[in-house]
């Protein structure tokens, strides 16, 4: 059989032989130099039923033979059909006379058919000639055929956005880049369709080619035909094939779309073992075949002449925000990877490597950082308590409040950014949509379901409608959105952490007024975020003055100005080490849960006299066991330590500082940070029944609070120098 394709006549059956030469022929070399013949393996264990998917690296391809992988390119179902049937031939092959495994209905169907046509066709051989002696050419490939063949394009092929795929690559294999928006559920679609005639009882298969196919009614067998029986074909689901089907929704990125331009989005039919491969809110490259949509029947009439196109599946990889594959991030770490985090201040470094173009905010990135990582949830008989840790960022105009939540968006392996006037409460959380393949009512999720497992930043937070806003209420907390629409009643898991960013209500914080004037958000909601930071731009000259310098510096190089003893991580490493941190599980002894309740208890007593509790709820224990938890997960620890609660103290009191407002002035308790340092050493003291105090404790507990080391310095040397306590040579407080 040749084919002609304008003056080059291409023979099929030479084909066909290539393909089955390169499948038993092709090898490499494993780690020891011997050969190891990958696809004459896959033959094996397809002919065993060990394997369903034969999968075809056009790498491999283009070594063996260069015009027959652009042939594969060019022309690829027609070579999928190809490769197809020289897989049945090298099976048949290697079962020989061995009768093919029987693993289900299907295959006790295919083999008592085959039996009996051989029965037949023996019994027919002695009276007269029989055409082909092959009994199973009588049924349709398909049909017989266990085995499914994918192809994976060439590593050196361009991947695609949507709109790049035009007219020119139809029927050609392409690679498409984007991001799932919706996947629906995998359903069977029929294959081969099989029928019994309800007089003569002749099976009928008809196989099915598209999405949708006429019913056959009449009987097509002799006998029927020639006694005019007209005998009706009933369907025989036992006897007929079917495949996995599941249809996929792909959006192209962001970065791809041309200014002006709305994202475009593509249909993707997979079919067989390419099933649950993604889900939505995942970054793919898809390789497939783009093809036009065949219509039939009174939808042919209606389309007219507009044709839809959809790509078929061979090959899915999920890769992450920064296009690098997710298999990648498992790799082991090389040696100075291991170097670069085998570093003492690794934490300072990894929050360094945040936005480092972004000058100051340390201990901002610091949440930032921790966010990324996340606790660890409780999931046990029943209970559930959130890992994932929330932090609003407040603060007036121009602090960079939205280029942090840009970069963690970008940082993050699993991660969606929307702002809050363009966003409803049905796109975050979930809306009801018609299914045009089913005709049934299926969900399609919103931001908050795309970014399960990751991040979800939000900007503009403040300028959300209240009804909007509502609906994170029960993610934040419960990390699930529950439905009840349109017959629908599910509930949808949302395991996502929530950086948002807000202006105040007067657009810059009103030191007159009080927190709540100046936040104006229901205590409901500021309750559960860990840590809620207001960022003020205050007038400080010498502030000012290295903030310029810096913004200067980056507008003149186009990078970060190097800081003395620390250079950020690339956004690689850094994917990677976060990927290994979650893995731990980091659990909290009985001492430092004694250190943690006296803590709560000290907080809702201050908050009780300063008339400060909607900011300290029971909610504020659990997020500092979040913080300490996600610390652990960044030593690779699975303990948590004296020093991980008092970062997370510190960052707890460093945050609710930033919140205190100055109208108070004087009427604070403690009104400098040398006040706020002797304040500590004197509870020291009283509670460690007036014995000398090691100046190691005293700095760790000045720590905890957010006071500055040096404050505690210049607080030991004044005190000392005017008498009111010692300091001997072990460093130990000795009050005079």
């Amino acid at each position: 059989m040749a084919s002609k394709s304008g003056n080059v006549v291409v023979d099929m059956a030479a084909e066909t032989q290539k393909i089955k030469d390169f499948l038993l022929t092709h090898h490499t070399e494993d780690d020891d130099g011997a050969k190891v013949f990958p696809y004459s393996l896959q033959v094996s264990r397809l002919a065993d039923r060990e394997q369903v998917g034969l999968y075809i690296d056009l790498n491999d391809v283009h070594e063996y033979d260069a015009d027959l992988a652009v042939s594969v390119q060019q022309n690829t179902r027609r070579y999928h059909q190809l490769f197809s049937d020289a897989t049945d031939q090298l099976i048949e092959s290697a079962l020989g006379d061995r009768a093919p495994p029987v693993h289900d209905a299907l295959d006790a169907f295919i083999f008592q058919r085959v039996y009996m046509e051989k029965t037949q066709r023996a019994q027919n051989a002695d009276g007269q000639v029989v055409e082909n002696n092959d009994a199973r050419k009588k049924y349709p490939p398909q049909l017989l055929r266990r085995h499914e063949v994918y192809f994976k394009s060439r590593s050196s092929d361009n991947v695609l956005s949507v709109r790049e795929i035009t007219a020119p690559q139809v029927g050609k294999l392409v690679t498409l880049g984007g991001i799932v928006i919706r996947a629906t559920e995998v359903k069977p679609m029929g294959a081969v369709i099989t029928y019994t005639c309800d007089t003569c009882g002749c099976e009928t298969y008809q196989p099915v080619n598209g999405p949708s196919f006429m019913p056959a009614v009449n009987c097509p067998s002799r006998d029927c035909v020639e006694s005019k029986a007209n005998g009706r074909l009933q369907m025989q689901v036992r006897g007929s094939k079917f495949v996995k089907f599941q249809e996929l929704k792909i959006q192209e990125l962001s970065e791809q779309v041309p200014v002006g331009s709305i994202p475009r989005t593509m249909t993707v039919n997979v079919f067989g073992e390419n099933t649950r491969l993604c889900a939505p809110g995942d970054q793919v490259r898809i390789s497939g075949v783009f093809v036009p949509l065949l219509r039939s029947g009174f939808r042919q009439i209606a389309g007219g002449l507009v044709t839809e196109v959809y790509l078929e599946a061979h090959h899915i990889e999920n890769v992450n925000n920064g296009g690098e594959n997710v298999v990648d991030l498992e790799e082991e770490f090389t040696e100075e990877e291991i170097k670069i985090i085998s570093q003492d201040d690794l934490y300072d470094v990894l929050a360094y490597s945040i936005a480092p173009e972004i000058y100051g905010h340390t201990d901002v990135k610091k949440s930032l950082l921790l966010a990324l990582v996340g606790g660890v949830d409780k999931n046990a008989d029943g209970m559930k308590i959130r890992g994932s840790i929330n932090v609003l960022l407040m603060g007036d105009p121009g602090v960079a409040k939205s280029q942090l939540l840009s970069y963690v968006d970008r940082l993050a392996v699993r991660s969606q950014y929307t702002t809050g006037r363009g966003s409803s409460g049905v796109g975050l959380t979930a809306a009801v949509l018609k299914d045009p393949v089913t005709g049934e009512m299926t969900l399609e999720g919103g931001a908050l379901v795309l970014a399960d497992r990751g991040i979800c930043c939000i900007d503009e937070f403040d300028k959300m409608m209240d009804s909007d806003r509502t609906a994170i209420h029960e993610v934040m907390e419960q990390q699930t959105i529950s439905i009840a629409k349109a017959g629908i009643m599910t509930t949808l898991n949302a395991r996502v952490a929530i950086i948002a960013a807000a202006n105040p209500a007067f657009g810059r914080y009103n030191p007159k007024r009080s927190i709540e004037e100046n936040v104006q958000l229901p205590a409901a909601l500021l309750s559960r975020f860990d840590l809620l930071w207001l960022i003020q731009d205050k007038p400080d000259r010498e502030a000012d003055k290295k903030l310029a310098e810096h913004i200067t510096y980056v507008h003149r190089e186009g990078r970060e100005p190097a800081k003395e003893g620390i250079q950020p991580i690339s956004m690689n490493l850094f994917r990677k080490y976060m990927t290994v941190c979650k893995r731990k599980n980091p659990v909290v002894d009985q001492k430092l849960s004694e250190r943690l309740v006296d803590t709560y208890v000290e907080l809702r007593k201050e908050a009780r006299n300063n008339s400060d509790s909607m900011f300290t709820s029971p909610r504020i224990l659990l997020g500092a066991i979040r913080m300490a938890t996600a610390l652990a997960r960044l030593r690779l620890s699975d303990t948590v330590n004296f020093n991980d609660i008092e970062e997370a103290l510190r960052l707890m009191e460093a945050a609710k500082v930033s919140l205190r407002s100055e109208r108070d002035g004087p009427a604070q308790r403690i009104q400098t940070p040398m006040d706020q340092a002797f304040a500590v050493i004197r509870d020291l003291y009283i509670t460690g029944g007036e014995q000398p105090l090691p100046v190691a404790n005293i700095m760790v507990r000045c720590a905890a609070r957010a006071i500055p080391e040096d404050a505690v310095q210049m607080c030991l040397e004044s005190y000392q120098d005017n008498g009111v306590f010692l300091i001997d040579q072990q460093k130990r407080v000795i009050f005079a």
